[in-house]
């Protein structure tokens, strides 16, 4: 049977490797200016493990019993959570995005938002390689890809920032 606890020290790496991964992001928001920063995209990450976290550890007796049951009796899916990470999420992301006429900004950080929730589940879910990899990933794209449109020339109307 799978161990359904998991020691303290360990929940305290997760939340602090989400700290770090997602305070990246969250660095290059805030240097940026923009309205969801360094303690927005920490406070989401770190949010996003610890409802990892809880459904997968903090039931144990309920899962037990699932487990225990067959699927005759109880059924416990402590991965739905997830979904509603990804909602409650982008919700938040919505709230960055702001039309200026036919301008509009935000999106970048709205999916940086979405990018930090996922990279809380992988931690909190102990995938700590896809939690850096995807860290790694998308500070390097907010970096280079921020170079290539600073140097573009297409900035016409209709044009969606970060």
């Amino acid at each position: 049977m799978a161990e359904l606890t998991v020691p303290y020290a360990e929940v305290v790496v997760r939340l602090l490797v989400t700290a770090g991964l997602c305070g990246a992001i969250g660095f290059e928001r805030e240097t940026r200016d923009q309205s969801a920063g360094f303690r927005t995209h920490i406070l989401l990450g770190l949010g996003a493990t610890l409802f990892t976290l809880v459904p997968a550890y903090g039931f144990a007796p309920l899962t037990e019993a699932a487990l225990q049951s067959g699927a005759r009796g109880i059924q416990f899916d402590p991965t739905r959570i997830a979904a509603q990470i990804v909602t409650g999420s982008a919700f938040l992301g919505a709230g960055a995005i702001i039309r200026q006429g036919t301008d509009g900004r935000g999106l970048t950080t709205a999916a940086s938002l979405w990018a930090v929730a996922a990279i809380g589940m992988a931690a909190g879910a102990g995938y700590y390689f896809g939690a850096v990899a995807t860290t790694v990933a998308v500070v390097a794209m907010l970096y280079l890809l921020r170079a290539r449109c600073a140097t573009s020339s297409s900035r016409g109307p209709g044009r969606i920032s970060g």
